[in-house]
């Protein structure tokens, strides 16, 4: 009796016509049976912001012949959402992928990535997640050297599991580098040290455009940084849960004297 093919949610920040998704979800249809879910225009930055408010709209679109696929008027974490509640009715999918991104999401980045957002989402649902990126920005990225690294690692995470709670944040360097490999990091310690340009609008309003740089300040050589800017794809194991178990006891040292 043949094994039944596992189901897998595709989802990005980027859009659902953005190259990186479609490489995702090609890779995914060597491995399993693809539905895709992803926002109708670039959500980049939105972090874990959900639509409240306002309504949700879910379109299935035919972009690509034999897919299943979906786009939503929200942010990635709606689309996960909406997925789970609507699409599958609760029946969850066996692996949850998303991107590729185009653009790193390693060290600080994961806060801010709707990328990763959306796998976090799918950890939060119970799902084997994992969020894939790419260190290019451009529409015309090259993703062929990421291609067997997804198949391989998402494979992995079907053959393996993850433990609960937690999913894969990975990030592949430039295509000019050399893949050398993979290495298991842990997230680099940085900072965004903003910028904001203050601007006229025609109507003689100011308003800011935010700029910034992004600063390293860890020099370890077990970090995602540290890893990408040697040619190797990072995989950090990352978790939702963000209690600092290690103050707990000095916390519960201290004399609230509240009267």
């Amino acid at each position: 009796m043949a094994k039944k093919k596992p189901t897998i949610l595709v989802v990005n920040d980027d859009g659902i016509t953005a190259p990186g998704i479609k490489v995702l979800l090609e890779e995914m249809q060597k491995i399993g049976n693809v539905v895709v879910v992803a926002p109708d225009s670039p959500q980049s930055g939105m972090g874990h912001a959900i639509t409240i408010g306002k309504p949700l709209r879910l379109d299935k679109i035919d972009l690509y012949e034999g897919v299943e696929m979906y786009k939503c008027s929200g942010t990635p974490v709606d689309c996960v959402k909406l997925a789970v509640n609507k699409i599958f009715k609760g029946k969850k999918p066996d692996l949850c992928v998303s991107g590729i991104n185009h653009g790193l999401n390693y060290s600080i980045n994961v806060l801010y990535s709707g990328t990763m957002s959306a796998a976090v989402e799918g950890a939060i649902e119970d799902i084997p997640s994992i969020g894939f990126s790419l260190d290019d920005f451009s529409h015309h990225a090259d993703f062929s050297h990421c291609r067997p690294y997804v198949r391989s690692i998402a494979q992995q995470v079907l053959n393996n599991g993850l433990q609960k709670a937690t999913l894969l944040n990975v990030n592949f360097p430039h295509i000019s580098k050399e893949l050398k490999g993979i290495k298991i990091c842990r997230q680099a310690t940085a900072k965004w040290f903003e910028e904001f340009d203050e601007r006229l609008d025609p109507y003689n309003r100011e308003y800011f455009w935010m700029t910034g740089k992004f600063q390293l300040l860890d020099r370890g050589e077990d970090t995602d940084a540290h890893a990408l800017s040697n040619g190797y794809v990072s995989i950090v194991p990352t978790q939702f849960d963000m209690t600092a178990h290690h103050t707990i006891t000095e916390l519960n040292s201290w004399s609230f004297d509240v009267q």
